[in-house]
């Protein structure tokens, strides 16, 4: 399977700017992104209403981790001969049916498969999302294609998240889910009605996919966004205690701040899709700079209110600028399996999240919570190094081949 351009089957709008199509996409992502979040606000109800513990609702979104880090992967190889819109269309009947079945759920047990249903539909949504994003556009504007589908996932954290948490507390928990399978709905008829059949690439054998994915520079890259994701979340997962215990905030006032990461995040993600678009790796290793220069300020930054929140804005910005641009550089190394290389990425960043939360809850134990910042830019600065390893041997490979 390999990424070109079909300009013959590719819409006329697709030649010049982004295609309306791909409104679409981004529908499906915030849907994603609202199902994936929202349960983080709705725990207490859940827990209360089921009849079980705070820790061991929590583990509904432990289970929805792994339902993407283990099960997207296999789904997408299990489905890797079926039309790319109609595995969107079947991806997203299958969200709906599992948001659903949430509604309805009469017990913890039932929540949870429902929940782990819906997991899987994640990452193969996005990976062959990101393929047909970037088929959809010339091959300049890839990268950026993909950050406008994967600002439905950002902007969710701004909007959805909150809406369908207020949802949730006012109208019981079971509406919030009624409310993101109903997004789920809009999504479907927007795939339905915009998304253009595309040219079919052949397909390519599971074995074969397989063995693209084991390439060691696919490897690499796969790492990175592990230990990017990892520096991410050891901070994040902590962020309301340290803005109260540390920076002096009150509670309510994290709402709003978390409300302005978004904003940063939402901003990074559209501006690290242009950019990566104008020079990928060189953005790729800035933008990881960048975020391990504001996370190291933050370990300073964190006892001033205002210092913090302008910190945290360029923290989150950074942190999602690289993600465009990743996602196609994993793309492009794995060019007969793209669709499974891309979900193989969203594995990797979920197994990264749950490092870094375990990570996170360590450094709180064994040295503080104010040690979360630095120990964030530590895990953000391996992959930095890691980046930069792979940009210099990729430059000497070339070198020697034009020698030869």
């Amino acid at each position: 399977m390999e990424l070109k351009q079909q300009d013959k089957s590719l819409p006329g709008e697709a030649k010049g700017n982004f295609p309306i199509s791909l409104i679409s996409l981004t529908v499906g992502a915030f849907a994603i992104g609202m199902t994936e979040f929202v349960i983080m606000g709705i725990l207490p109800n859940v827990a209360n209403d089921l009849g079980v513990s705070i820790p061991a609702a929590g583990q509904l979104i432990t289970m929805y981790a792994l339902g993407v880090a283990v099960g997207a992967p296999i789904l997408t190889l299990l489905t890797h001969r079926i039309p790319q819109k109609k595995l969107l269309i079947v991806l997203m009947l299958l969200f709906i049916a599992g948001n659903g079945l949430a509604v309805i759920a009469p017990n913890y047990a039932f929540l949870m498969g429902a929940r782990v249903l819906t997991a899987l539909t994640h990452g193969t949504f996005f990976g062959v999302g990101a393929v047909i994003a970037a088929g959809l556009v010339r091959p300049d504007k890839r990268a950026g294609a993909v950050s406008v589908m994967m600002a439905g996932l950002t902007i969710s954290n701004i909007l959805g998240v909150p809406l369908g948490t207020y949802i949730g507390q006012n109208f019981g928990w079971r509406a919030s889910f009624g409310a993101i399978a109903l997004m789920g709905v809009i999504a479907l008829i927007g795939i339905m009605l915009l998304i253009p059949r595309l040219q079919q690439p052949k397909a390519t054998g599971i074995l074969q996919q397989v063995a693209a994915l084991v390439n060691p520079k696919l490897m690499v890259f796969l790492l990175i966004c592990v230990l990017g994701n990892a520096g991410l979340f050891a901070v994040f997962t902590y962020i309301t205690p340290l803005l109260v215990d540390i920076t002096g905030f009150a509670e309510h006032s994290v709402t709003w701040i978390l409300v302005l990461f978004g904003v940063g995040v939402t901003i990074g993600n559209i501006v690290g899709g242009k950019l990566a678009d104008w020079k990928l790796m060189p953005s790729l290793l800035g933008t990881y700079a960048v975020v391990v220069v504001a996370l190291t300020a933050l370990t300073f930054t964190i006892q001033n209110e205002i210092a913090a929140i302008v910190t945290i804005f360029v923290w989150g910005a950074g942190a999602f600028a690289v993600m465009p641009g990743l996602q196609v550089r994993i793309m492009s190394i794995a060019k007969d399996a793209p669709a499974l290389a891309s979900t193989s990425s969203h594995s990797a960043g979920n197994l990264g999240n749950a490092m870094g939360a375990f990570i996170g809850g360590w450094v709180i134990t064994h040295l503080s919570l104010a040690s979360l910042p630095w120990v964030g830019a530590i895990l953000v600065g391996l992959a930095l190094a890691i980046g930069a390893g792979s940009m210099l041997a990729d430059k000497r490979a070339a070198v020697n081949t034009f020698n030869k």
